[in-house]
């Protein structure tokens, strides 16, 4: 499954990164070779980010917490809304408001306010208004509903924070990292992978490269909603076994103490055949 997957986004260009101009030093581990001018993201590190994505959209989900899925550019919008739909979550595929995290009490009033403008289109209340009144609520009704019908459902902060192109969708991870919400991001060469939590390096201009992955963590999010609570636990097991490797490396480190403390044994043996003699 993964070399299919491997073979899906190499042909969609996946590894494609930026120009060597443009490039982040510290996107240096994630980078294979460099072609011209040119730099090729290893797709081993590719998969192995969104392996590491996966498993924390299911635990997250698991618990009870909700996604949001960011990415205004042209390239990433029409794969965010199909990506968001798909498992039933949360999206910003035109413009991020600021403090759309921060400020979350103001942004709920705005989208009553959507809730009542939709209701006065509905039974002709804007209509018989005057003219100019009626094509203001209009132009308000479409702004609002470009930036935040994508979030109407979301009743409380999400678990988890997904964009595309870390470079561009900053503002949303700053939001996510004052709150201490995880962050998974797709980025490319040209981006800084200490602001996400989990970077997944691949070309954040292809657009079915983008589309591929964003189905990957669709699915993922589906998986987490059928986890059963026994399921969610078993995800914590690999916590529980590094305080028992701890607990043995002390064990380990207090035999040599003890063996130092039983020096007057042996010396005891030897000296009896020399006081028979």
């Amino acid at each position: 499954m993964a070399n299919e997957l491997a073979k899906q986004l190499i042909n969609a260009g996946a590894h494609f990164g930026h120009g060597v101009s443009r490039w982040n030093p510290k996107m240096g581990p994630y980078i294979f070779a460099k072609r011209g001018r040119i730099h090729i993201i290893d797709i081993k590190k590719t998969l192995k980010g969104l392996l590491i994505a996966k498993k924390l959209l299911a635990e997250v989900v698991a618990s009870g917490k909700d996604v949001i899925f960011v990415g205004t550019k042209r390239q990433a919008q029409k794969a965010v809304e199909t990506a968001a739909q798909k498992c039933s979550m949360h999206y910003v595929s035109q413009r991020w408001l600021g403090g759309t995290l921060t400020n979350f009490r103001t942004i709920r009033s705005r989208l009553q306010r959507l809730e009542q403008l939709e209701a006065m289109t509905a039974d002709g209340t804007i209509d018989s208004e005057s003219k100019k009144q009626a094509a203001r609520l209009k132009r308000e009704l479409k702004k609002i509903k470009s930036n935040l019908d994508g979030i109407r459902k979301m009743s409380q902060l999400p678990g988890v924070v997904v964009v595309i192109d870390a470079k561009k969708e900053y503002i949303p991870l700053r939001e996510a990292k004052k709150l201490g919400i995880p962050t998974i991001a797709i980025l490319d060469t040209d981006s800084d992978p200490d602001t996400v939590d989990v970077p997944i390096p691949a070309n954040d201009d292809s657009i079915r490269g983008i589309s591929l992955l964003l189905n990957e963590l669709a699915d993922a999010v589906a998986v987490g909603k059928t986890q059963t609570p026994s399921e969610r636990f078993s995800i914590k097991k690999p916590r529980r076994a590094r305080v028992s490797r701890s607990a043995l490396a002390r064990a380990e480190d207090e035999e040599p103490a003890m063996a130092a403390e039983k020096p007057s044994q042996p010396e005891a043996v030897s000296e009896s055949p020399a006081t028979s003699e």
